[in-house]
């Protein structure tokens, strides 16, 4: 079995370096810095609008917890399609009834996550989201869509890549199941928007989803998203799998592919 460790942020999607500016600073010049600053604002507030409207983060945020499953042996099953979530007195303190409350919360969340955004959001804001992830790929020279095509052939998902793409057997097995586990330094619940608004969600499931433990600065001062960055490139060994983090190999393998796919003008990454 191959399971392979991610990074997200400024690795698998692009956001703090588009608020801030260095991702358009490093094109000297070829790159409009002020549109990179208002797509970043704009995932912001898109980011931001998901947490509080459909996952309850607002209410939530100081009960960060690594995983969606943290709770479960608090969930006693109940069904919750007439459970009135406004009135069931969510609060302090974190006591085992009020544990139970955020175990539901977190199967809600769980449940919304596997039925994917269009089945949660208005067509007004789909077309929003769906503009907004096309100019992002449009100004990053294709960074989205080269990030989730290597997820895919990680994943044994995508077998279309050009051979000189595909030839690498840094991510194929043959004869291995891959899984794929994200793990950031943000809190959960903007961790699994931000894979539903970029389109990671079928590439990681729910459970498969780790946040850190301790209340999150994801969302600091006027909750803006300021998100701290793994680094290095680690290969661990783990009960006969083969477990690799590789932020910094994958980083060099989409500038390979981008600069392949813009020499040759060839559609390798469609």
């Amino acid at each position: 079995m191959n399971v392979f460790i991610w990074d997200m942020d400024e690795t698998l999607i692009l956001l703090k370096s588009l608020l801030n500016s260095k991702y358009a600073e490093g094109f000297n010049g070829s790159k409009d810095i002020q549109k990179g600053i208002e797509i970043g604002k704009m995932w912001e507030e898109h980011i931001l609008r998901v947490c509080d409207d459909y996952f309850f983060y607002e209410e939530i945020e100081h009960y960060n917890k690594p995983c969606l499953d943290a709770l479960s042996e608090y969930d006693d099953g109940r069904d919750l399609s007439g459970y009135d979530f406004a009135k069931d007195e969510f609060n302090p303190p974190y006591d085992d009834p009020n544990r139970r409350k955020l175990a539901y919360r977190h199967r809600l969340i769980a449940d919304k996550y596997t039925q994917g955004l269009h089945n949660v959001l208005d067509q007004e804001m789909i077309e929003r989201w769906d503009a907004l992830y096309d100019m992002t790929d449009s100004y990053t020279d294709r960074w989205l869509s080269s990030a989730r095509t290597f997820l895919e052939h990680c994943s044994g998902e995508n077998n279309g890549l050009a051979p000189h793409v595909a030839s690498s057997n840094v991510c194929t097995g043959t004869g291995y199941k891959n899984i794929n586990v994200l793990v950031t330094s943000g809190s959960l619940i903007p961790t699994l928007v931000k894979c539903l608004l970029f389109r990671l969600d079928d590439l990681f499931t729910h459970t498969n989803v780790h946040g850190k433990l301790e209340s999150s600065n994801a969302f600091h001062g006027s909750r803006s998203v300021l998100v701290d960055q793994m680094s290095g490139s680690v290969r661990l060994g783990m009960d006969g799998k083969n477990v690799k983090l590789h932020r910094q190999w994958l980083g060099h393998s989409l500038e390979l592919i981008h600069n392949l796919w813009v020499s040759t003008g060839s559609q390798v990454l469609q």
